[in-house]
């Protein structure tokens, strides 16, 4: 493992919440009950999960609460908040449907399988842990790793590198507007999930190639053949 690129590899780096798990919802009620208790009024869970769903705490604290907010600060009410969201979440948390038999055919076809999340590293083992998927993935990148947190491109480019794949041969699969976004500067082709937002929100997204309810409505093989036999990516 030299952290070079490797020929004729195919990469899939799936974003967390809300991608692997149908579980955004928790998140943003989570979110509303720590900025009520700090007098944030007039924020519902619609509006945070269209403007920040994916973006990392410090990134949400400072959008909505205070734009001065020191990291220290962030970091106490951000793991206040992620404590909220798993106690509401803990009995919850399931598989997207038809997510256990694409990774089993991913990894089949030797195709590497990475994370990149806005989540932090306690809630990531958290949902990991009760999905079953501790071991699957090769390379897992969240934001404390990065410089940049989504909509920056930092997540996934590093994702790509851990991977040892060119972010040309990765395709990322989100559900958030942020994460879309940073998949677009990262030069990686997305796959959004409609968990968070409607199929129209990501219409204007050049580098959105499918949209899709679950994993359920995706063949292994129609994402290989975009990149394997060079076929223009074509498949919305």
């Amino acid at each position: 493992m030299n952290g070079m690129p490797t020929d004729n590899k195919l990469a899939f780096i799936f974003d967390m919440d809300g991608v692997l798990t149908d579980n955004m919802r928790f998140h943003a009620d989570s979110w509303v009950e720590l900025f009520k208790d700090y007098g944030l009024e007039g924020l519902d869970a619609e509006r945070y999960l269209v403007e920040t769903a994916g973006m990392k705490g410090l990134d949400v604290l400072r959008y909505f609460l205070d734009p001065k907010i020191s990291e220290a600060e962030a970091e106490r009410l951000t793991e206040l908040k992620d404590f909220l969201y798993r106690v509401m979440s803990r009995d919850l948390i399931k598989p997207m449907p038809g997510l256990p038999g694409f990774l089993d055919a991913a990894a089949e076809r030797e195709i590497r399988l990475g994370i990149g999340t806005g989540a932090g590293p306690r809630n990531i083992d958290y949902v990991l842990g009760l999905l079953n998927l501790t071991d699957t993935f090769q390379a897992i990148v969240n934001p404390f790793q990065v410089r940049n947190g989504k909509p920056h491109p930092d997540i996934f480019l590093r994702a790509a590198e851990l991977l040892e794949v060119d972010p040309s041969a990765c395709i990322v699969f989100e559900d958030a507007l942020p994460g879309v976004e940073a998949a677009r500067k990262a030069g990686i082709k997305c796959i959004a999930v409609t968990t968070t937002n409607s199929a129209d929100a990501f219409s204007s997204f050049d580098n959105v190639v499918r949209i899709i309810a679950d994993f359920r409505e995706l063949a292994i093989d129609d994402l290989c053949r975009i990149f394997h036999k060079n076929q223009p990516a074509t498949l919305l």
